[in-house]
């Protein structure tokens, strides 16, 4: 067991025993950090970085790294904090906690580091592992083999789905190398690789993940309770919650226990396991509000990040409902987030939903999580060119991450280059008579160009334009400069048009120079 492992242990045992009601200077009489200080462990550069735990009530606390050293005083509640001011990349460092007692981490370094959070897309790992059956990137034994990377790290967060808000999760940071990538978010790694070594500084990767969350599930209370809807779901998931007596508990331990031995000779016979029974427990479902914000993100608060990268999308409850109300739940997100991190510019950047044949990935749901940039500092990877019909984990993370990389070169560190597909500003109609009209369509991020990708005669595909009745029909649609003209004789008077408007816009391929796609998009409000 390393000892990242017995740290967390131990301040998980700390924790619960202060919850059971001891005091906070009998339960941590020593020096104790947060859970996310481990061996390996990499710190944000260039800001008041945080380093924070427990102590005996009143002890003097002191912190010393890369010739910075900075003391304080533990609190009545034995809560401390210090923050060691603009730290430069480097290390390896030594980090030391001094008190009653004293710990050091070794092999630490000072860099960038980004919080990855999201559903199972940002989850999915490198490698197909047992504990990740759908995983595995293209060609994973090659990328496997490269992943060489002493200057990443990455802290994968243990599942934790809580009631209420915890202040430490098990954990602990891993150095990027073939034995310990096959079990780092993909996503996360790709990001990290190409931006690692664009800006050659050490990067690190906070990953709090978990499969077919709900957006609201990240959130906080308090950011969600000024949303009708979402007080009317924690209205719901606190009579249930309540409603769950230690009866319902115990009936469900024996059922799992036995459950576990009935999966187990399955497996040993080479079948699939039979369904697991239900937790009764409302805070163990991944869709309901504030749950992986308990137990995931309120222990890495308020860690060093320079932003967050993020992944979700597929599963939004409340169907038509829940895709209206979706733009409102993303900006309380960012908006939250940036708030407990005190930084109101934290940058903020997503993923948009790949092509899949199925309503999950519906472009109703994409144009939601697009209300994102009208939100400041953030960015979106678009992906319909790399979609998969039947499977919503397609393989290839390398390029997702390679975008997100680009939109943060661009927009955090400063770097000139392109980080967006054509993105929809405008349309304008034009002509008259027996042509009948078109609809001249123009983009930004267009400056190098468009492309009708592997296409050589230049056909765009999955454009479409409606007239006054509103039914769309396929248009034809050809590029002219940084605009793209659209037009169908069923239709000499449009009025609307729009652009790989489908679950699964197979061929859709209108990109800039620089390679990357553009987004779908509509004309109609």
């Amino acid at each position: 067991m390393t000892f990242g492992i017995k740290l967390a242990s131990i301040i998980a045992t700390a924790g619960l025993v202060a919850g059971l009601g001891i005091g906070a200077g009998v339960a941590a009489a020593d020096v104790t950090p947060a859970s996310l200080f481990t061996d390996h462990m990499v710190l944000q550069r260039g800001m008041a970085t945080p380093v924070w735990g427990t102590a005996a009530a009143g002890e003097k606390v002191t912190v010393s790294v890369a010739g910075k050293t900075e003391s304080t005083i533990a609190g009545g509640d034995g809560k401390w904090m210090v923050r060691l001011n603009n730290l430069e990349a480097g290390g390896p460092h030594e980090l030391t906690l001094a008190g009653n007692n004293s710990i050091t981490f070794k092999d630490v370094y000072i860099g960038e580091v980004w919080l990855a959070s999201g559903q199972s897309n940002m989850d999915f790992t490198v490698a197909n592992t047992p504990k990740y059956y759908f995983a595995g990137v293209d060609n994973e034994a090659a990328e496997i083999a490269a992943a060489n990377y002493p200057k990443i790290r990455m802290f994968t967060g243990q599942t934790s789905k809580k009631y209420t808000p915890q202040t430490s999760i098990d954990g602990e940071w891993k150095v990027c190398n073939p034995e310990n990538v096959r079990e780092m978010s993909a996503v996360g790694y790709f990001f990290a690789r190409d931006l690692q070594k664009s800006i050659d500084v050490p990067v690190g990767i906070v990953t709090m993940t978990f499969g077919a969350s709900t957006a609201e599930a990240w959130i906080r209370r308090e950011a969600l309770e000024p949303i009708p809807e979402m007080k009317a779901e924690l209205d719901k998931l606190d009579i249930a919650y309540r409603a769950v007596d230690d009866a319902a508990k115990k009936k469900y331990e024996e059922a799992r226990a036995a459950w576990e031995v009935e999966a187990a000779k399955a497996k040993a016979a080479g079948e699939k396991a039979p369904r697991g029974p239900r937790n009764p427990d409302p805070a163990q479902d991944q869709h309901k509000p504030t749950v992986m914000f308990n137990g995931m993100i309120a222990p890495a608060i308020p860690y060093g990040i320079k932003g967050v990268i993020w992944y979700q999308g597929e599963s939004v409850a409340g169907g038509p409902a829940g895709i209206k109300l979706y733009p409102q739940v993303q900006a309380a997100l960012v908006n939250d987030w940036r708030k407990l991190w005190n930084n109101p510019e934290l940058p903020f950047y997503i993923v948009q939903l790949s092509s899949q044949k199925a309503r999950s990935n519906n472009p109703d749901i994409r144009a939601a999580q697009a209300t994102i940039l009208s939100l400041l500092n953030t960015g979106m990877a678009v992906t319909i060119d790399i979609g998969n019909p039947t499977n919503v984990h397609p393989k290839n993370k390398q390029d997702v991450g390679a975008r997100l990389a680009r939109i943060a070169l661009a927009k955090a560190y400063g770097q000139a280059i392109e980080y967006s597909g054509p993105a929809y500003e405008k349309m304008s109609i034009e002509g008259q008579g027996v042509e009948g009209q078109r609809v001249r369509v123009r983009f930004t991020h267009a400056t190098d160009g468009l492309v009708a990708k592997d296409s050589t005669s230049g056909e765009l595909k999955w454009f479409e334009i409606a007239g006054s009745d509103g039914k769309f029909v396929p248009a034809e649609a050809k590029i002219d400069g940084d605009s793209v003209v659209v037009s169908s004789p069923t239709v000499p008077e449009p009025t609307a048009v729009r652009y790989a408007w489908h679950e699964w816009p197979e061929g859709a391929n209108l990109f800039n120079k620089t390679g990357l796609p553009a987004a779908p998009f509509t004309s109609v409000k």
